[in-house]
């Protein structure tokens, strides 16, 4: 069977398979078809955005005329974050939503994300059927006259969405200096007009958008720049989002960084002692720091894991009750509040619990000591199973020998990229270096092109 999707929708380098305008038309109609066996509607109505790639207007129109093809309702809404177009699949009784966007992925890559009418990401059987529909003849509808798709230019998209952000949201930034760095990605018109109005003097750092410089050396995975910032200019705090706006990195305001783990421990810990975290309770993944688990606990907090992907945490989340959880990256999910990881709502939840404690970002980050951790990349040129790579499964049982129960190693595919990422954890920053360098060696000599940076 054809396969399309990976762990976070499909992915890949733009106008190669299966990014091709051809082939996006194709999923257009394979979306709709879906959707009408699904829902039991005679027109299914999809909510269609982008992040700020060279490609997603040329993928865009491919699948909003595949879709309209098979008479699909499209409401266009431009440049928009992810988490904003899973509001809008809501807010706009769509039956579903298409984010064209590839994250924190390089501009030549781009890729396809899909919403259920929920706001969650399209369940794995849905997307399975859409791959099925691929390895047979186009059985989609062709409407004719009135029954071809419409589409809509949806103007109120950003206003909706800002409204949505600030809804039931007690807080003033007055007198604040905050500096921002949007990646030159889906945030970088929102983010600011946000904390303006919330009183803030902004610095705004990744804020024009040329095609090609979305997430170069800016944004949640590359805070430098935004450390300089806060460091030069005396702001109270920095925050990084990623591409699409689905992720929030901060910075305090001695210009440490402090990631997705800080954030959770930081608002669930606040969360608790108002009574207001659902379970005592904390869905996080195996990248997780085990300061985390150590904050948390020590807070009467109890935390529960899954594998990588903010969609495993939210299916977790709900399964168990929880209404706070995330990863280290800044995938955070407040599910009070959102559907899905959201970098703008992630930042209002810490400013709140900043405000109304009247600590600084530094001071609430006391909370959380982490252990030393080294996290390696190395590109592959293919993913074979791990257990397969020689002399793996030696080296990491030797490396767990050595740390003797103080610590963890975690060797695992990137589920978006050719990647392999090797992460230790241990009380010796040197000492777990060389152990990571060791196992990445092995993979290297294997199947790796060169190291990632």
């Amino acid at each position: 069977m054809t396969r399309l999707f990976g762990t976070d929708g499909i992915r890949g380098v733009a106008n190669q398979e299966p990014l091709t305008p051809e082939t996006t038309y194709r999923l257009g109609r394979n979306i709709v078809a879906t959707l009408l066996e699904h829902q039991g509607v005679p027109r299914a109505r999809l909510v269609i955005g982008r992040d700020t790639r060279l490609s997603g207007p040329m993928l865009e129109s491919s699948l909003v005329a595949g879709a309209l093809s098979a008479g699909a309702e499209c409401y266009s809404v431009g440049v928009l974050p992810t988490p904003a177009v899973a509001f809008l699949s809501r807010h706009l009784e769509a039956h579903g939503g298409v984010v064209l966007s590839a994250s924190h992925n390089p501009f030549e890559d781009n890729g396809i994300k899909l919403f259920s009418p929920d706001g969650t990401k399209f369940p794995d059987a849905w997307e399975e059927e859409i791959e099925a529909r691929f390895d047979a003849p186009d059985a989609a509808a062709r409407p004719t006259g009135r029954a071809v798709g419409r589409l809509v230019v949806y103007e109120r998209a950003e206003a909706d969405y800002l409204a949505f952000c600030r809804r039931g949201v007690d807080l003033r930034l007055d007198g604040l200096v905050v500096a921002l760095d949007c990646a030159h990605g889906a945030t970088y018109r929102l983010a600011p007009r946000l904390f303006r109005s919330l009183g803030a003097r902004v610095l705004a750092l990744g804020i024009r958008p040329d095609g090609t410089n979305i997430n170069r050396r800016s944004g949640s995975l590359h805070p430098e720049a935004l450390q300089k910032k806060v460091r030069a200019s005396g702001a109270q705090v920095g925050l990084a989002f990623d591409g699409d706006g689905d992720r929030l990195i901060t910075v305090d305001e001695t210009g440490e960084v402090r990631d997705g783990d800080y954030i959770l421990a930081i608002c669930a810990r606040h969360l608790a002692s108002r009574g207001q975290l659902k379970g005592s309770l904390v869905v996080t993944t195996v990248m997780a720091n085990l300061g985390l688990d150590r904050s948390l606990a020590e807070a009467g907090i109890r935390t529960l894991k899954t594998q990588v992907g903010d969609r495993y945490v939210l299916e977790e989340m709900r399964k168990v009750g929880a209404n706070v959880g995330g990863e280290q990256s800044g995938h955070l999910i407040f599910l009070d509040r959102a559907t899905t990881g959201d970098g703008l709502i992630s930042a209002l939840q810490l400013l709140t619990v900043a405000q109304e404690t009247g600590k600084s970002l530094g001071e609430l980050s006391r909370c959380l000591t982490k252990f030393p951790q080294v996290l390696l990349n190395v590109q592959v040129r293919e993913k074979p199973p791990l257990e397969r790579i020689p002399g793996l499964d030696a080296g990491i049982r030797q490396v767990e020998a050595q740390l003797d129960g103080k610590g963890r190693v975690l060797v695992r595919y990137s589920g978006t990229e050719l990647l392999a990422r090797v992460m230790i954890e241990g009380e010796d920053q040197a000492r777990i270096q060389v152990m990571a360098e060791s196992l990445a060696a092995i993979i290297e000599r294997a199947v790796g092109l060169r190291r990632a940076k």
